[in-house]
Parts: structure tokens; sequence; C-alpha cells
């Protein structure tokens, strides 16, 4: 048992990336931890952390043992929720990595209600932007907004992203307003720069029954979607942005969508998970939240 209790305590602060952390779930002493730590890897005889004063990071052969412990720890979750009789009931934390804006503005209601009708339910929500492997980084589930190929993992289309051309009624009564993608290049742009590559994302429309990407000069290169919501609110430019950005801008008034006979293809938004693990009762009632939702437009 003094083994397990090892590996258990290698697992909570490699997911939290914190002695400290990991301490407080276990209820221990950070260094207890510590030293249960220090114990594993002089059996093992690797390293499993790097250590300073900032920040406690996995070493390679950390890595590796933490996939292992992460399945491990999962199915003791479920499997005590069985043995409790409660295989119904959503409770432990919800681990979980979103995109930036649809996790504010889609995931975080979703979050807020699940959490006040399961008392035992806490959340961890990752906002980034970033992809993550949920199997690598100990999470219960991840959202992708694109076609998926990892075969190990599970998924649910939970969406449907539409992109939107989108401008203040300042900007179009200064420019006016097009009526064809040919139009475009008298406009002004507020254009979103790929956080992975640096490079402007084209804007994209389906024009005579094919998908065709136009790179216009842009007035603002902006890194986040909000951003670029809040330039176009103040006129600095149009601007193509999944349509659950705008939803509050367009019923407000204060952003008119154009040229919606010209959106491209929808990309489907997925619910992503391990797929060789029990599933608990926290992710299944998210799934089936997320599920629920209404389609946006």
């Amino acid at each position: 048992m003094s083994g397990f209790i090892q590996y258990l305590a290698f697992a909570h602060v490699a997911r939290h990336r914190s002695f400290a952390q990991a301490g407080r779930e276990l209820a221990l002493a950070a260094s207890t931890v510590a030293k249960r730590i220090g114990r594993l890897e002089r059996q093992l005889g690797v390293r499993l952390f790097h250590r300073t004063t900032r920040q406690v990071t996995l070493t390679s052969d950390g890595e590796v043992l933490y996939a292992r412990c992460e399945k491990l720890l999962a199915d003791i979750d479920e499997l005590e929720n069985l043995a409790g009789g409660a295989a119904g009931e959503a409770r432990g934390e919800l681990r979980i990595n979103v995109p930036i804006t649809y996790g504010k503005r889609v995931v975080i209601p979703v979050l807020a209600d699940l959490l006040q009708r399961h008392p035992g339910l806490t959340a961890d929500v990752r906002l980034s932007d970033q992809l993550c492997d949920p199997i690598r980084d100990g999470l219960d589930a991840a959202i992708r907004i694109m076609p998926l190929a990892d075969s190990r993992l599970a998924s649910r289309r939970i969406g449907w992203q539409h992109l939107a051309l989108c401008g203040s009624p300042d900007y179009l009564a200064r420019h006016g307003t097009p009526r064809h993608p040919s139009q475009l290049s008298r406009h002004s742009f507020v254009v979103f720069r790929r956080p992975t590559s640096g490079r402007e994302r084209p804007l994209q429309f389906a024009i005579a029954g094919r998908q065709e990407d136009l790179h216009p000069p842009y007035r603002m290169l902006v890194d986040d979607g909000e951003g670029m919501v809040a330039a176009a609110c103040h006129g600095s430019g149009l601007i193509q942005v999944p349509s659950y950005m705008v939803s509050r801008e367009l019923a407000a008034g204060t952003l008119v969508e154009l040229l919606p006979s010209f959106r491209p293809p929808p990309l489907p938004i997925n619910l992503i998970w391990p797929g060789n693990r029990l599933m608990p009762a926290r992710l299944r009632v998210l799934i089936d939240a997320l599920a629920a939702l209404p389609e946006t437009a």
C-alpha cells in the first residue's frame, strides 16, 4: 500500500504542477508530499520532476509515468462511484481545456449550472487556444473546433462553428455595405493572427459552390477574437469571426452581419476525452449538458 500512496502523491503533483496543491487535495503537508516523491524517485532510479523556486515540471520519465498513473486514477475514481452506489451523481474535479472565447461565452455558463446542480462537483477550467493532449495533460476532456484524427480519443459533436463577416453601423455608413466578396477590396479589415504560426488567417467565403480564401491587407492585426470584436465595434474595420463571438453584438445592433449567403462551410465543435478509460459521472453530465445546447447560427 505504501507504494501506491507514493504513486498517488506523484500523480497529484504532476496534475497540478504543485506540491502545495497536491498536499491540499491529499490533506497532507507539502513537505510530506515531497518526501513521498523523493522515495519514489529513489525506488525507480529516475528523476520525475524538475524543481525550481517558481515552478515544477515533469521530466521525460515523469511524463511517461504520469500517462500511466492518470488512467489508473481515473478508473479508481469511477470504481469508487460505482461502489458507493452513486454512479449517477457527479462529483470530484472536472478538468477541461477549452478555447478562450468559446469557453467564456458557451462553456462557463454550462459549468456554472452543473456546479449548482451537483454540490460534490468542482471544475478546473483551462482557457487556451493552444491544442492540448487530454491524455498527456491529465484532463477529463477538451474542446476542439476541427475535424478529428486521433484514434486514442473518443468524441461527440456538440455544435458547429459558423464564420460571420461583420462591421459596425458607423463603419458601414462611412464606407458602404458590400454586396459581394468581390467588393471587399475597398474595405479595411481587422484580421486575426494565428497564435501558433503568427500568420494572418485569411477570410473564407463560399463562392459559386467552392470555398475561396481572401488575403486582404489589414488595418489592424489582433491575436484575440474578443479584441477583434471590440475593434470592429469601434469602427476600425470589418471582421470575420465565429458567430458565437458576436451573438450579443448582433442582437444589440452594435455589429451587423454582412454577406451571410457567402458563409463558408462550418467546422464541427467536438468534445474529446481519453477513449480507453471508464467514463466518470462528472464527465457524463458535462457531455449531456453540452450536447443539449441549441445549435448556434
